[in-house]
């Protein structure tokens, strides 16, 4: 391959000769000899080399929907492939690249961005996304209240402080709170961080001896937003740091923004003074999203892809009810389901029916259900036809104890918690009281018919939600 002092331009390939050390044509033959010619010719091969850094790659799509299928299936062994080729890199981003564009445009970076950034870190993913905005946002009666007090935070700056969303994987907390950033990013420094990160640089900052830097560098912003909060459980010094830094931002007048799976009293292994931070302010919850906004959604993302791909997609309502339907987990997991079945019609140029769509999606519906402990409690309570609160409480009569009990049992039988971290979700009782539990139920279901039906039609209830 010819080379020269200024950019090369080889099948789709930008990329500053100064910096490459990869072959895109050989890591092209290592995609179709990995992934076969189907999903090569489909999807890989329209993938560009835009730019080459020493721990990272930025590569090119053609389209948001290209980004979108090919980060959902197949970047991990992207990853793994491009490795091969060069082991330093550790993460690969995408940019859609405009036919005609020209590789100074896309190689130029955005001056006007106000977001406040960790430019040395290599985990830097969480950059404001202009495409996750209110607009975008579609609102239904699982997330109008958490929608109406994102904007309204936007119109009154510390009247809600902090604002605290909470709800499950993939309803949407992060598309808020990028949203809350976008609003307000033009005149205010704003912070858009997630837990894991922020830890990453407080645990670097340690290292380095460079904690002065580290509080200066997150106390600064007047917009503090943070994501997944719930993934500082358990790490005492760094529940000790941004409680500090949560204390500074608030004595400054700052608004803070949090997302979590979970409300702050539910947080586990997070002290009791931080959670009563994290409560102080306004505390909104997303819920799952109901029939009618899932048919919304799916809806909104076919005319998007309608709309990047200059191409009619055609999905009648029966099987836009059917996938909305027996999609029972998160909006993200929804949007995977409906590219998947959009992408199987544009690859075979067929319109679906609901049978096509059962025997493309038949290992996705039939997936095992995911239990909670939260799950768990809830359905034994109702079960037992006793209030939830009552089944928690430190009251040892019969009508509660045995239920109690049950739930206890289940949660070591169905989920992957511990015993200590089971007996903290049940009012913090001790492992010890989950062992007797366990070991009571187990032997009241060999002997006692009753308990045995029991405790069957509650795993099947929890199995049908």
């Amino acid at each position: 391959m010819e080379k020269n002092n200024n950019i090369k331009k080889n099948q789709n390939v930008f990329v500053s000769e100064e910096e490459n050390t990869l072959d895109w044509l050989e890591v092209q033959n290592a995609f179709k000899k990995s992934f076969g010619g189907e999903i090569y010719n489909s999807w890989l091969q329209k993938i560009s080399l835009v730019k080459e850094f020493n721990d990272y790659l930025i590569l090119g799509v053609p389209t948001r929907f290209f980004r979108d299928w090919i980060v959902s299936r197949y970047l991990d062994k992207i990853l793994e492939q491009v490795k091969s080729f060069k082991l330093s890199l550790n993460r690969i981003e995408f940019k859609i690249i405009e036919e005609g564009k020209n590789s100074q445009d896309i190689i130029k970076i955005d001056q006007l961005n106000k977001v406040t950034e960790i430019k040395d870190s290599i985990l830097n993913y969480n950059r404001l996304n202009p495409n996750l905005n209110f607009n975008s946002f579609i609102q239904g009666k699982s997330n109008d209240i958490a929608l109406s007090y994102s904007k309204k935070v936007c119109e009154h700056l510390s009247r809600y402080n902090p604002l605290y969303i909470c709800g499950g994987v993939g309803l949407g907390k992060t598309h808020l709170l990028n949203a809350i950033g976008l609003e307000l990013q033009d005149e205010n420094n704003v912070m858009f961080i997630s837990a894991e990160r922020f830890m990453y640089h407080f645990i670097k900052s340690i290292k380095k001896n460079d904690m002065v830097n580290f509080k200066d560098f997150f106390r600064k912003s007047s917009i503090f937003i943070i994501d997944d909060i719930q993934f500082i459980s358990g790490k005492e010094s760094l529940q000790e740091e941004f409680f500090h830094t949560f204390n500074s931002l608030m004595d400054k007048g700052s608004q803070i923004i949090i997302s979590a799976d979970r409300t702050p009293m539910k947080l586990d292994r997070v002290q009791e003074r931080l959670k009563s931070r994290l409560a102080g302010g306004l505390v909104v919850d997303i819920e799952s999203p109901d029939l009618e906004l899932k048919q919304k959604i799916i809806k909104k993302k076919i005319e998007e892809i309608q709309n990047q791909f200059k191409e009619n997609i055609t999905l009648n309502d029966e099987v836009i009810t059917y996938i909305a339907y027996e999609s029972k987990t998160n909006i993200r997991d929804l949007i995977g389901i409906l590219n998947r079945v959009v992408a199987f019609s544009r690859v075979h140029n067929k319109v679906l029916n609901i049978a096509d769509c059962k025997n493309i999606l038949k290992d996705v519906f039939n997936q095992i259900k995911v239990i909670t402990v939260d799950k768990i409690q809830n359905v034994v309570s109702n079960y037992f036809n006793i209030p939830l609160s009552d089944m928690l409480s430190q009251r040892r009569s019969r009508p509660l104890a045995r239920p109690r009990q049950i739930a206890m049992y289940l949660a070591k039988k169905l989920t992957t918690r511990s015993l200590p971290e089971i007996g903290r979700r049940f009012a913090n009782r001790d492992h010890t009281t989950v062992i007797h539990a366990v070991k009571t139920i187990t032997r009241l279901s060999e002997q006692d018919d009753e308990m045995k039906k029991n405790i069957n039609q509650i795993k099947s209830l929890l199995l049908e939600q």
